[in-house]
């Protein structure tokens, strides 16, 4: 096959005129802060996830340290997976938490409950599952033997069946190569008033928002009320309208887009899975990555050779305690034993057909060759 003048990347967002359309209508009406847009986003979300309360936010990251202040996390200690980004070990610690990562399963590489099971203290207030490449984590088995907060980190699964009904509360990604991008932006669900209510005063310094003043004082006719009252300690993480007039757009596609990055992932299952060499992913509703297995010694082979043919590829992820600044003295086997093998190929919807034969067609030329 003769080879691509472009690059194909492994991950990236698709645009199109409704977005365009939807964006440029908020910067016509003169509001591009935290307004109608917003409201109407987060109304829409909670519809679709099932929730009673959605809050629209500045990024995921964002969202985990206002759910960790909400519910008075600190001091304490709060386990997550080592299989994930950075933003789960990094939010606990600004929070004057301790960080306490857990061993993976070998199959779908979410949090191992048996090891979450070990590591579980009187000191331990708050567990973060997150639902790696879109695939729900064991949180109902963890429920069996721990009944404090459990957050559910659902940045790759928007929308997986059921995500974000399992945990107390469940924070979403909008990042740009999310499944339903808007550059950046998250999303809170819960359906606990007062938690909503503590994030809603949270998330702009305590101050109730100029839109809610605008339209939500008795008898004004819609006329600004000025005057607030600041009682907490906030910050400044709200969504502006500008991020959730994409959030509305990109939502309307979200079932299409979905199937589209289906579609690739059935493609490269009947493709590869009389490849001896490979191990193909476990389904995922949303593709958010679509990750092989391959034996260590061949891994960063197959990444070089990919990257000649113009093929963007990544692995997802290093595990964090490997990482200098998280280094653990836990033992982590399968995490250590699998990542060595992962490596993600494309899946994105700026992809075309021939991308992905193209693409199949150089992995299978890879496992083929004598080199190997």
């Amino acid at each position: 096959m003769e080879l691509n003048k472009y690059i194909i990347p492994v991950l990236g967002p698709k645009g199109d005129d409704l977005d365009i359309s939807n964006i440029a209508d908020s910067i016509k009406s003169g509001w591009w802060i935290n307004g109608p847009k917003v409201k109407e986003f987060e109304e829409r979300f909670a519809k679709m996830i099932g929730t009673k309360y959605a809050i629209a936010v500045t990024s995921n990251t964002h969202g985990l340290d206002l759910i960790l202040k909400a519910y008075d996390i600190s001091n304490c200690d709060v386990l997550s997976p080592t299989m994930s980004f950075a933003t789960t070990a990094a939010v606990p610690l600004w929070n004057n938490c301790t960080n306490i990562l857990c061993d993976i399963d070998e199959i779908n590489m979410n949090i191992c409950p048996k090891d979450v099971k070990t590591k579980i203290t009187e000191n331990t207030r708050a567990i973060i599952c997150v639902n790696l490449a879109g695939i729900l984590a064991p949180i109902n088995e963890i429920r069996k033997y721990y009944n404090g907060l459990i957050i559910e980190d659902c940045a790759h699964a928007c929308h997986t069946p059921g995500a974000g009904l399992n945990g107390d509360i469940a924070v979403w990604s909008f990042q740009a190569v999310k499944t339903m991008p808007t550059g950046d932006g998250g999303m809170i669900t819960t359906n606990d008033i007062n938690i909503y209510n503590k994030i809603k005063k949270l998330y702009w310094f305590g101050i109730e928002s100029t839109y809610d003043r605008i339209n939500n004082t008795p008898g004004s006719n819609s006329v600004y009320r000025w005057q607030y009252d600041i009682d907490i300690l906030g910050y400044k993480y709200y969504m502006i309208d500008l991020t959730a007039a994409l959030g509305l757009s990109q939502m309307a596609k979200l079932d299409e887009n979905i199937k589209r990055r289906q579609y690739i992932q059935e493609k490269y299952n009947a493709a590869f899975k009389d490849i001896e060499h490979i191990v193909l992913p476990p389904f995922s509703y949303t593709v958010q990555h679509y990750v092989i297995k391959v034996d260590p010694e061949k891994r960063n082979k197959l990444i070089d050779y990919l990257k000649e043919k113009n093929i963007h590829t990544s692995v997802h992820y290093r595990p964090l305690h490997l990482f200098t600044y998280y280094k653990s003295t836990s033992s982590f086997p399968v995490a250590d034993k699998e990542w060595v093998k992962m490596i993600t190929l494309p899946v994105h919807l700026n992809m075309s057909d021939h991308d992905i034969d193209y693409i199949i067609y150089w992995v299978k030329q890879f496992f083929n060759s004598v080199n190997i």
